[in-house]
């Protein structure tokens, strides 16, 4: 396979950006870069990420970073029982100075939108983010409106407190690209978190390091690159070994596959590569896959998760040879 040179180029000023970015990020988010760089994939596979951990970790932090290293339009929604539907997607109101119906946006209306404790709101409430999320629209009172380019949302939720919370319905999962999971620091890191915050928050004065026009540059840059033929099968066929295997009730969808393909794309193109391989899809597959499987009953007594099983579909899936 070859390359253009104006391919080259266009992957070099991506993984330029991308890495200006990251680092902004690790100025206030400390010890954790794996789970940066897969933030920023998903941000430039067009993709969402949902932000699974114990509190105090920082997940709102690490999306508070994100949305502050981009300039562009940044809402926050605090998840309540209470929350409204039309919070979330706005709602057509009489104008009596003018006669007529407006609309009023709401807080999804913005370039990066973050969802902090998303189980802490209703199904009802959960699922008016499921056309945005999709289709990158909203429609109110059987009107459609365009959301701008870049459109994320980046959730936060915590998994061990389940008192007053609400279990984000499949679908709805099925919606974010990714699941990432951030873990305690190091001790090292721990260390540097305290030199970095101890004397206050640093987070106000980070600044952007790029803006929503040379996002959607990016992101146009991100599908040029090549993937080959045998990829696209590999990634299927891991996608149906998720489907096929004895322990899993509910396997990966389609969406799933698109969002593998995209996030490879973004990968390699993060590494200065205009052409996927396949350990840039096998590295995607855990955060990709797992939170989308549901495993018999029999597999979650016996103990197992839907790591397990990717971790054993990585295993017998044969790899295609060479880059393609």
């Amino acid at each position: 396979m070859t390359t253009e040179p104006h391919a080259d180029a266009a992957v070099t000023q991506l993984a330029e950006r991308f890495d200006a970015i990251e680092h902004n990020i690790g100025t206030v988010f400390e010890g954790k870069q794996d789970v940066v760089r897969l933030a920023l994939i998903a941000l430039l596979s067009e993709g969402h990420v949902l932000l699974e951990d114990v509190p105090g970790v920082g997940k709102t932090l690490l999306a508070k970073a994100l949305a502050r290293s981009i300039s562009c339009s940044v809402r926050r929604i605090q998840f309540t029982p209470d929350l409204l539907p039309s919070d979330i997607t706005g709602i057509t109101v009489y104008n009596q100075e003018r006669g007529d119906f407006e609309f009023k946006p709401g807080a999804v209306f913005a370039n990066i939108v973050l969802g902090d404790e998303i189980n802490r709101a209703g199904p009802k409430t959960q699922s008016a983010l499921l056309e945005a999320m999709e289709e990158h629209t909203v429609t109110v009172d059987g009107t459609s409106h365009g959301l701008g380019t870049p459109f994320m949302v980046v959730a936060t939720q915590n998994p061990i407190e389940l008192d007053g919370t609400y279990p984000l319905p499949e679908a709805q999962r099925d919606r974010f690209m990714m699941r990432l999971s951030i873990g305690y620091p190091s001790p090292e890191a721990e260390l540097g978190v305290l030199g970095v915050h101890g004397g206050g928050d640093r987070l106000p004065a980070l600044e952007a390091v790029t803006d929503a026009r040379e996002i959607a540059e990016l992101i146009e840059a991100v599908k040029a690159v090549h993937v080959d033929e045998s990829l696209q099968r590999y990634v299927v066929e891991l996608v149906r070994a998720t489907r096929e295997h004895g322990e899993v009730e509910l396997g990966a969808s389609p969406r799933a596959s698109l969002a593998l393909l995209r996030g490879a794309r973004a990968l390699a193109g993060a590494t200065r590569r205009p052409y996927v391989i396949a350990d840039d899809i096998k590295a995607l597959a855990l955060p990709v896959l797992s939170h989308r499987l549901v495993l018999t009953p029999e597999a979650q007594l016996a103990g197992r998760s839907s790591e397990h099983v990717i971790t054993a579909v990585l295993g017998d899936v044969p790899v295609p040879s060479g880059r393609g």
